[in-house]
C-alpha cells in the first residue's frame, strides 16, 4: 500500500510504498476511501519542513533545548545522529479520513468488518490503509456522503470550540477567521440557534459565510466593524467570541476585547498568541477559554490509546461524542459541507494538492484526497534479497525507535544479515527497512516470528510486549535479543523460564554496561574471590508522570524499565548471587516511585546501594559507580574516566562507551560460533527477579529474599 510522507529535513513529500500499519489490541483496521488535508495545520508543518535549519528551530525552541541538553550530556556526535534520524525520518502526513473497516484488534466489539468509520488523529493519516484506536472512530450512518464524513475529525475541533462558548439560543457569537475551522463553526452556530457572525481578512470568505448563512459576516477591514456589531447587538456587544484564525498577529485576540460584551467569553481554537493588552479583558471582566483540539480525550493516553472512555454522567462531549454530533448533524442535514470542498484530488496526485495549498495559487478550504479502493494492496513490503553466509545470523527486527536506531541497529549491522524490520508505524517501516538494507518491511511482528529465514530476533518495543515477543520467538525456534526489562510481572519471568529451558536458542537481554571497556577493566583488576562493596548513584533526571514509561500497564514504571539495568550490574560485579533486597522510596515520589534507594546483599558476602534519585539537576553527570574491595577502590564517572586507587593513582579517560557496540557483537558472534550466550540465563532471571523484589520491598516495607 502506499501513504503519503514528507521529509522534515528538506520537505520533500512523496507517496511512500509502506506494509498495512500493526493492527494493536484496541485497535480498527481501516481502508481509506477519503481525506482531509488541513490546509492550515498541515500547511504550516510543510512549510516549516521545508525550511532551513534556522527556521525550524525558532519555531521548535523547546527541540532546540532538548538537543542542547542532549549534547551536554550524551556527546556532540550521539546528538547529531540522534537528531539526523529524527528529520531523516519521512514523517506521517494527516488527522482525519473515513474509510472501511477491515480488521478488529482485540477487545474491539463496537465495530464489524464492512462497518464505514470516520477516523481521527495521529494515526488517521493519508494512507490507503490506517489503524485507529477505537475512541477515534466513529460510524457513519448509511446514506452520509463519505466525502463530508472525512471531515469529522477536523469538524470535532470547531464543535468544541462552539461548546466552550457555551451559548444559549439567541446568544451572539462572533467567528473570527473564516477558514474551514471558522466556516464550519459558522454553521454549527447556526444549528444551535446562536446568532453568528463571520469576521475575515479575505473578501472572498466573508462572502461564503454570508452563502452559508450566516446573518452578519464582515470584513476585518471595515471601518466601521464595531459600530455595525454594536448596532447587531443592541449596543452590547457579542456575547462570545470564537477565534478560528491562525496568525502570529495579536489583532484576533484584541479585536475579541473590544467586541465582547461585559463578562464576555473569549475562546481560542485556532493557532494564536495570547499576549494581549489588559484594558478590555480587564474592564469587561472577560472569560478567557482555551478549546483542546476535538475536546475531551484528546492528549490522554488512557482514553485515546487505551479506549478507556469518560462516563457520559460527568463528561457529556468526548471528542469521540463530538465527531458522532457532527456525522449526526450531517445525517440530518444541517451542515452544508458542498461548498466547503474547494478541491478533490486523486491520492496519487496528493502532492499537487500540497503544492496548492503552500503556493497560495488558489483559495483553498477543504481538499479531499481520494483513494481507489479497487487497488490491490500488499500487507508487506518486499525491498531487496541479499545472498549471505548460512551460518550467519539471520536478523529481523520488532521494533525500531530511537533507541534501536541509535545502539542497536547500527551493530547487528555488522555482525549479520538484517532480513526484516516491523513496526507499529508504517512510514517508520519502511524508512529503517532501506536505511539499514532490510530485506523487507511489515507492520506485523508475527510475519517475522514466523519466518523461516530468521534465527534471531531483537525485540525494541514498548516493555510491556517483550515477555510475549520473547515467548513466542523462542517457541519459533528464535534466538533472542530482548532490549531491557526482560518481562513486566513475576508471572511473565516464570512463564520466559520455563520456555527458554525447553528451547536450544540463546536469550539475551541488553544490560550494556555489563560490555563497557570501563567495567571489564575494573573486573580484570579486582580479586574475584574477594566480597565488594558497591555504591551507585545514578542522577537519572525527572521524566514526566504521563509518558508511556511511567505508565504501570506499558512501561512499568522506572524501576521495572531502568534500575533493573544496576542491579544486574551490580550483581556482574559483585561476582555473586543476590539473596535479599530492600528498598525505600522519597515520600515524595509515590506512586512514580523513581527517586529510591536499593539495597542489595549477595551470597559471597557483597553488598551494592543503587541510588536511584529523579528530583536533581541535569548540570551532574548521569552515573557515579564505586567499587570498593581488598584495599583497592575504583571509581566510574559516567563511563567517561576510570580512576582506579590502590598503592598509586591511575587514571583512565576517554570517549563515553556504555558497551552498546561489544555487547551485540559479543551476541551475535556466539550464534555464529555456537558458543554459550554472553549472559547466562540465570543471571537474567536473577537480576529480573531481584528487581521485581525492589517493588515488593517498597509495598511491603520489608526486606525480601530472592
Amino acid at each position: 500500500m502506499h501513504q503519503l510522507t514528507q521529509n522534515l529535513k528538506y520537505g520533500d513529500i512523496k507517496l511512500l510504498e509502506v506494509p498495512f500499519p500493526a493492527l494493536l489490541r484496541g485497535q480498527v483496521l481501516v481502508r481509506n476511501h477519503y481525506s482531509v488535508i488541513s490546509a492550515g495545520t498541515e500547511g504550516k508543518r510543510a512549510k516549516v519542513a521545508s525550511a532551513g535549519y534556522l527556521a525550524k528551530a525558532k519555531e521548535r525552541p523547546r527541540d532546540v533545548k532538548r538537543v542542547l541538553e542532549s549534547i551536554k550530556s550524551q556527546g556532540l556526535f550521539p546528538t547529531y545522529r540522534a537528531v539526523m534520524n529524527k528529520l531523516n525520518l519521512p514523517a506521517a502526513m494527516g488527522y482525519s479520513c473515513v474509510g472501511e473497516v477491515i480488521g478488529l484488534g482485540d477487545d474491539i466489539t463496537e465495530f464489524r468488518v464492512g462497518d464505514l468509520v470516520a477516523c481521527g488523529g495521529a494515526t488517521a493519516v493519508h494512507a490507503e490503509v490506517v489503524s485507529a484506536p477505537q475512541n477515534l472512530c466513529a460510524k457513519v450512518a448509511a446514506g452520509v456522503d463519505l466525502r463530508y464524513a472525512a471531515f469529522a475529525t477536523i469538524a470535532a475541533i470547531a464543535l468544541q470550540g462552539v461548546r466552550q462558548a457555551d451559548l444559549r439560543l439567541g446568544e451572539s457569537c462572533a467567528v473570527i477567521g473564516l477558514g474551514l475551522l471558522g466556516q464550519l463553526t459558522i454553521q454549527m452556530l447556526n444549528a444551535t440557534g446562536a446568532l453568528a457572525i463571520g469576521i475575515d481578512i479575505d473578501a472572498r470568505k466573508v462572502e461564503l459565510a454570508k452563502q452559508l448563512g450566516a446573518p452578519l459576516a464582515l470584513s476585518r477591514k471595515a471601518p466601521d466593524l464595531k459600530a455595525l456589531i454594536d448596532d447587531y447587538t443592541g449596543g452590547h456587544g457579542v456575547d462570545a467570541v470564537i477565534i478560528t484564525a491562525a496568525t502570529s498577529s495579536l489583532d484576533p485576540v484584541e479585536l475579541a476585547g473590544v467586541l465582547s460584551r461585559k463578562k464576555g467569553k473569549v475562546v481560542i481554537v485556532g493557532d494564536v498568541p495570547t499576549g494581549f493588552s489588559r484594558e478590555n479583558y480587564y474592564r469587561k471582566e472577560l472569560e478567557l477559554r482555551m478549546s483542546c483540539s476535538y475536546g475531551p480525550g484528546r492528549y490522554d493516553a488512557r482514553y485515546e490509546d487505551k479506549g478507556i472512555d469518560y462516563p457520559i454522567g460527568y463528561v457529556r462531549w468526548t471528542e469521540n461524542r463530538n465527531m458522532q454530533a457532527f456525522l449526526a448533524l450531517l445525517k440530518n442535514q444541517k451542515i452544508n459541507l458542498e461548498p466547503l470542498i474547494t478541491h478533490t484530488f486523486a491520492f496519487k496526485e496528493a502532492h499537487k494538492a500540497y503544492q496548492l495549498i503552500l503556493n497560495k495559487a488558489e483559495t483553498s478550504l477543504g481538499v479531499l484526497l481520494k483513494y481507489d479502493v479497487t487497488k490491490t494492496l500488499k500487507k508487506t513490503v518486499p525491498l531487496i534479497s541479499k545472498p549471505c553466509r548460512k551460518e550467519e545470523p539471520q536478523i529481523g527486527f520488532i521494533g525500531a525507535g530511537s533507541f534501536a536506531q541509535n545502539y542497536l541497529l547500527p551493530e547487528a549491522k555488522k555482525y549479520g544479515a538484517l532480513v526484516g524490520v516491523a513496526t507499529a508505524s508504517a512510514n517508520t517501516a519502511r524508512h529503517i527497512a532501506d536505511k539499514y538494507g532490510f530485506a523487507y518491511c511489515t507492520g506485523n511482528a508475527k510475519d517475522l516470528l514466523s519466518e523461516a529465514r530468521l534465527n534471531t530476533v531483537f525485540i525494541a518495543t514498548r516493555h510491556n510486549l517483550h515477555a510475549e515477543l520473547a515467548i513466542e520467538a523462542l517457541r519459533n525456534g528464535k534466538h533472542v535479543f530482548v532490549e531491557k526489562p526482560l518481562c513486566m510481572t513475576g508471572e511473565e519471568l516464570e512463564e520466559i523460564r520455563m520456555t527458554y529451558e525447553k528451547s536450544d536458542r540463546h536469550l539475551m537481554v541488553g544490560f550494556n554496561h555489563r560490555f563497557s571497556p570501563f567495567i571489564a577493566k575494573v573486573k580484570s583488576m579486582l580479586p574475584p574471590t574477594l566480597p565488594k562493596a558497591i555504591q551507585y548513584r545514578i542522577n537519572a533526571g525527572h521524566v514526566p508522570s504521563d509518558h508511556w514509561i511511567q505508565d504501570p500497564d506499558i512501561g512499568g514504571g522506572r524501576i521495572i524499565g531502568e534500575v533493573c539495568h544496576f542491579v544486574d550490574l551490580a550483581m556482574f560485579l559483585a561476582n555473586g548471587k543476590i539473596t535479599n533486597v530492600s528498598a525505600n522510596v522519597l515520600q515524595s515520589s509515590p506512586p512514580l516511585r523513581d527517586t529510591l534507594v536499593v539495597n542489595l546483599a549477595f551470597d559471597n558476602g557483597s553488598v551494592a546501594a543503587i541510588s536511584y534519585f529523579s528530583n536533581g539537576s541535569k548540570k551532574p553527570n548521569k552515573e557515579y559507580l564505586e567499587i570498593f574491595c581488598g584495599g583497592q577502590v575504583a571509581v566510574i564517572d559516567d563511563f567517561r574516566e576510570l580512576c582506579l586507587y590502590h598503592d598509586k593513582i591511575s587514571k583512565t579517560t576517554g570517549k563515553q562507551d556504555k558497551g552498546h557496540g561489544e555487547e551485540i557483537k559479543q551476541f551475535l558472534a556466539v550464534i555464529e560460533k555456537g558458543l554459550p550466550c554472553p549472559i547466562p540465563f540465570a543471571e537474567i532471571y536473577l537480576s529480573t527477579k531481584a528487581t521485581l523484589a525492589i517493588l515488593k520491598s517498597i509495598l511491603e516495607k520489608k526486606i525480601i529474599a530472592v
